[in-house]
């Protein structure tokens, strides 16, 4: 039996990857984007741990929220860009079969992606964000945790 070459049906090419999994161009955006989430969140961790100890991270592709037309001022849980929110906090509560859930913030990753044009950018942006979605959680306000904080 002759062995199969690495090459597609129609011999133009290698099968498979062209880039092994464990490099960083293998990501996907989406995975990227949750890692400049983790990034981000990560100095506000360090420095109120106990405090955020209970506090979910989550990246949801667009926001899920029934937001009314006429809304134009958005609640302290919410970080906006105008009209568009860009992340959110969800207080803790409990789910529909009765169990309690923990608080968690949410950031949009369609609405920041296209609100930035580098890496450099988006890394601004999502401290803001998460900046503001902290000091909400904490019932603070967002120049103590950060004193460079513009709104």
């Amino acid at each position: 039996m002759p062995v199969q070459s690495p090459r597609n049906r129609r011999g133009r090419g290698p099968r498979g990857p062209l880039l092994p999994p464990g490099t960083p161009r293998h990501r996907s955006v989406a995975r990227r984007f949750d890692a400049a989430v983790v990034d981000a969140y990560q100095p506000l961790l360090d420095a109120y741990p106990d405090q955020l100890r209970n506090l979910d991270i989550a990246v949801d592709t667009v926001p899920r929220m029934r937001l009314r037309p006429d809304m134009t001022v958005f609640p302290e849980e919410i970080a906006a860009d105008g009209p568009v929110p860009l992340g959110r906090v969800i207080p803790a509560g409990v789910d529909s079969r009765g169990r309690p859930t923990r608080a968690r913030i949410v950031v949009f990753r369609k609405p920041v992606e296209q609100r930035c044009t580098g890496v450099e950018e988006r890394t601004e942006l999502l401290r803001r964000i998460l900046t503001q979605l902290v000091a909400a959680h904490l019932n603070m306000d967002p120049s103590d945790i950060d004193p460079g904080f513009h709104d």
